[in-house]
């Protein structure tokens, strides 16, 4: 090898891709995995067609006695919820981070941030394809929109939305933990956010404690808006609500999510 050939080789540096290409190569090889791990899509869109299904055949005629209320409207927004929540490709980044191919990719020029944005592109794209089906069944069951098309558009756009800041926590786990277990087991934390809100009936009709967690509960002014948009037309002060309280929530997940992004490329 020659001097100069040795000087040129010497110069030679890996060139950035670009943020945007580097998110879109993490988010398509994310979403190329899916179907290697059908475990982790399938049980999040059953789940909420059984909820929605039973739920309305067990409490439709209870809650009639409640004016102004269609259940099946009423319980869309629940179903679509649960949908949507803990749908991440966070198990593919606890993989990586085992293999040791995470801390390959620190190595190289790749945006840190881009590593993380990418996989969520992924997720929000799942998140949308599991809305679609569970509100052709809420259409088969009589549901309509009295916000029209743009409303359905808007009502997968928040629902996504929520599905995304509430992914934060997940990666947040992968990321301190990079134990699969840990991060199966983080839909728990969501439990407790649904089930203390107004996830049975609405807030008027709610006592007690249960009302007051309710108020502080940004699920509540999550599905207030959801529900806006199905038997109310468009709700300004529900909807804004919904979206700041979603938005609250997003600035806590993401956060930690870059917190623990940090640490781990610093161990990296």
């Amino acid at each position: 090898m020659t001097t100069a050939t040795a000087g040129v080789q010497g110069r030679v540096r890996a060139r950035r891709a670009g943020f945007l290409r580097e998110v879109m190569a993490v988010a398509t090889r994310a979403l190329r995995s899916v179907p290697r791990d059908l475990e982790t899509v399938i049980p999040p869109l059953v789940f909420p067609v059984f909820f929605f299904a039973v739920t309305i055949g067990a409490l439709q005629d209870v809650a009639e006695g409640i004016p102004g209320i269609d259940y099946k409207e009423f319980q869309l927004p629940v179903a679509i919820v649960f949908a949507v929540t803990g749908i991440s490709r966070a198990i593919t980044l606890v993989t990586d981070i085992q293999t040791g191919y995470f801390d390959r990719l620190s190595l190289t020029p790749v945006n840190r941030v881009a590593l993380l944005l990418g996989l969520m592109v992924a997720d929000v794209t799942l998140i949308v394809a599991l809305t679609l089906p569970v509100i052709g069944l809420g259409f088969a069951l009589g549901v309509g929109f009295e916000s029209g098309p743009l409303g359905i558009l808007v009502f997968v756009l928040i629902a996504g939305l929520w599905g995304l800041v509430y992914s934060g926590f997940i990666y947040a786990i992968a990321l301190k933990t990079g134990n699969p277990g840990a991060v199966n087991s983080s839909f728990l934390l969501f439990l407790p956010f649904v089930f203390l809100t107004t996830l049975w009936l609405p807030k008027e009709a709610l006592t007690g404690w249960l009302s007051t967690v309710a108020s502080y509960n940004p699920v509540t002014y999550l599905l207030d808006a959801l529900r806006s948009l199905i038997s109310e037309g468009w709700d300004a002060q529900a909807l804004l609500a919904g979206i700041g309280a979603v938005l609250v929530v997003g600035v806590v997940s993401m956060s930690l999510a870059l917190l623990a992004l940090h640490s781990r490329v610093r161990k990296s």
